[in-house]
């Protein structure tokens, strides 16, 4: 998926004329916290409301020192503007074209939207969490393991260890009831560091959870 697809409509950027109070109403209006300021359709610079609170309100934007110039091409993935938008704090990001136009915004909204449906969140199923050594990580046994108890990978994640080889493999599956999946991760002496059923009532959930993060912590 590449950033042009996520283009919002409706986020008209903000003008060098338009004084603070007009653009601390619209970024209310939209429920951000930052909007471009575009001129002759070129980016000039992202204005955040806190730009906004230490300035008059009678004074036009395109007075302000704003320098901050964060952007994402449109023909980037969104993996690409989801960096961004996390690095910087981002509430909306510029979206520009091969050229340097403006084209328009891509929203932090929109992309957890994208994300949570990329990656079945709202889909039934149940979570493993594994670890293992990164020269361990086989997808294709992994996937073999989940499918022969007739479950398919929703989604998977990996985080990585900076400071070892260990992964953190998580395994969104088709199935509630994944006890038979957990019984074949164990007998092919898989680490599971934990699991989650939407059969688990809420003290198991608050129990696994405390000791995944006390895992997570060690």
């Amino acid at each position: 998926m590449i950033v042009r697809n996520l283009i919002q409509d409706g986020v008209v950027p903000l003008e060098k004329d338009d004084t603070c109070r007009e653009a601390l109403e619209y970024m209310e209006d939209l429920c951000v916290a930052h909007l471009p300021l575009v001129h002759e359709g070129e980016l000039v610079s992202v204005v955040s409301n806190f730009d906004i609170y230490r300035s008059e309100m009678d004074t036009k934007v395109g007075d302000l020192a704003v320098v901050f110039q964060p952007f994402v091409y449109d023909y980037q993935h969104v993996f690409d503007a989801l960096r961004i938008i996390g690095r910087q704090n981002l509430t909306l990001l510029p979206v520009l074209d091969a050229f340097d136009n403006y084209l328009g915004t891509v929203s932090q909204q929109k992309l957890v939207q994208y994300f949570t449906d990329a990656y079945s969140v709202t889909e039934p199923g149940g979570i493993i969490v594994l670890e293992m050594s990164a020269n361990d990580y086989m997808l294709s046994e992994i996937a073999r393991i989940v499918e022969e108890d007739d479950a398919k990978i929703l989604s998977l994640t990996m985080e990585s260890d900076p400071e070892s080889t260990k992964l953190i493999v998580s395994i969104k599956v088709s199935k509630v009831d994944i006890s038979a999946i957990l019984q074949t991760f164990n007998r092919f002496n898989y680490n599971i560091v934990a699991s989650f059923s939407e059969r688990d009532n809420n003290e198991d959930l608050r129990q696994r959870y405390s000791e995944f993060i006390k895992y997570l912590n060690m």
